[in-house]
């Protein structure tokens, strides 16, 4: 049976469920994540002022192919980097209703790894 709602209607879905309890504000802000085929981006978003206050994806990479969990853990420590330089270090984390395994589990572990609490 040909059914009419893909997969990337379904993720968007769970992610407004997602999105209805978890918010982020100036002092914890939310880490989003959003994976394709060929990267990995991440987002720390004050969602009260409706800004985006640090952003790292694998585009910045050099020589990393973004599609796979080594460039996901880079990404991961690159967004902690820059969420201490701006003396950020409690983050709610938003799976972005993707199943925290693989990639998004990979960058969550290397962002706590770098120093940020969630």
């Amino acid at each position: 049976m040909f059914n009419p709602v893909n997969k990337n209607v379904q993720r968007t879905k769970r992610h407004f469920r997602i999105r209805a309890t978890v918010k982020g504000t100036a002092a914890r802000p939310r880490l989003n994540v959003f994976r394709s085929n060929k990267g990995i981006y991440c987002q720390l978003i004050d969602d009260i002022a409706g800004v985006t206050l640090a952003a790292a994806s694998s585009l910045e990479l050099k020589d990393v192919y973004g599609g796979n969990i080594e460039a996901a853990k880079a990404v991961g420590t690159l967004i902690a980097k820059k969420a201490l330089e701006k003396n950020i270090k409690l983050v709610v984390f938003d799976r972005g209703g993707y199943l925290y395994h693989g990639r998004v589990k990979a960058l969550a572990d290397a962002a706590r790894e770098a120093g940020l609490e969630f």
